[in-house]
């Protein structure tokens, strides 16, 4: 028997199970994440985005279902890669002033992946006519694109902040 190529289909799958499993992982670190925020604002917009990512674990269920498949994860190891580097920096800058500005960093690493992840499935499920499907991932899309410009303006004050401790 010929091994058949796989095809667009195939990817898309593989890359929703993949943003899938992410999701839960992300799900898991962003309470670590608030708890170690020197900043109020920083662990605030920790906790919103915890309850966020809850909603785009949901929404991706949907898009299994939109696509007549069961929602189930693949390990991630981009993800599990990211989010070891923001561990470290908790760990490392624990007792730094510039523990925040290292834990903006490592979110918006967290939401650029995230961002790329569901642009390239958003256009292929335009590309494979799942209507539905286009409409939850641009949804989430649109979320983990207002967070990444939060923690931008965040990252100003926070990186201020750590100079002016450290000086």
């Amino acid at each position: 028997m010929a091994n058949t190529p796989k095809a667009l289909e195939d990817m898309f799958h593989d890359m929703l199970k993949d943003i899938y499993y992410a999701e839960k992982q992300i799900l898991k670190s962003l309470p670590k994440m608030a708890k170690a925020a020197k900043s109020p604002e920083l662990k605030q917009a920790f906790e919103t985005h915890r309850e966020e990512t809850e909603g785009h674990v949901e929404r991706l269920g949907d898009v299994f279902e939109a696509i007549g498949k069961a929602p189930r994860g693949k390990t991630c190891d981009a993800i599990l890669g990211i989010l070891e580097e923001g561990k470290a920096v908790m760990e490392d800058y624990a007792d730094s002033p510039a523990l925040d500005a290292g834990l903006v960093a490592s979110a918006q690493a967290v939401e650029h992946y995230e961002i790329t992840r569901y642009g390239t499935l958003s256009a292929w499920a335009k590309q494979l006519g799942y209507k539905d499907a286009v409409a939850l991932l641009d949804a989430t899309l649109a979320e983990e694109t207002k967070t990444d410009k939060l923690l931008t303006q965040m990252g100003g004050s926070v990186n201020k902040a750590a100079v002016a401790k450290a000086a």
